[in-house]
C-alpha cells in the first residue's frame, strides 16, 4: 500500500490550467482499482492518494504521468506502507 503526497510547488499558479488532466489521471486510477482514495491536504497544501495493487516501479511511472507532476505544479513523495493490522473493512489490504 502506498501514500502519494502531492505538495504544491512554486508553480502552483498553473494548477487551473492542468486541472482537467490531473482529474482525469485520478479518475483513471480509481477506475482501474489502483487508487483507493484521493483528496486534498489541508489547508490547501496539495493532495494525497492512497494506492495499492501496484509495484513501486509502476506507481512511480504512473505518478510521473500526472500532469501536475509533469508540469511541476506539485512535487510527489511516495511512501510505502506494509500493513500489519487493519480494521475488518480494510482487510483486503493485508
Amino acid at each position: 500500500m502506498f501514500v502519494v503526497l502531492l505538495r504544491f510547488s512554486d508553480n502552483k499558479g498553473a494548477a487551473g490550467h492542468h486541472m482537467p488532466g490531473h482529474q482525469e489521471w485520478i479518475r483513471h486510477g480509481l477506475q482501474d482499482g489502483v487508487f483507493l482514495l484521493a483528496g486534498g491536504i489541508q489547508p490547501g497544501l496539495g493532495g494525497a492518494v492512497l494506492a495499492h495493487n501496484i509495484t513501486p516501479k509502476d506507481l512511480h511511472k504512473r505518478v510521473e504521468e500526472d500532469p501536475f507532476v509533469a508540469q511541476s505544479v506539485v512535487t510527489a513523495e511516495i511512501i510505502e506502507i506494509a500493513p500489519g493490522m487493519a480494521d475488518e473493512r480494510l482487510s483486503f489490504l493485508l
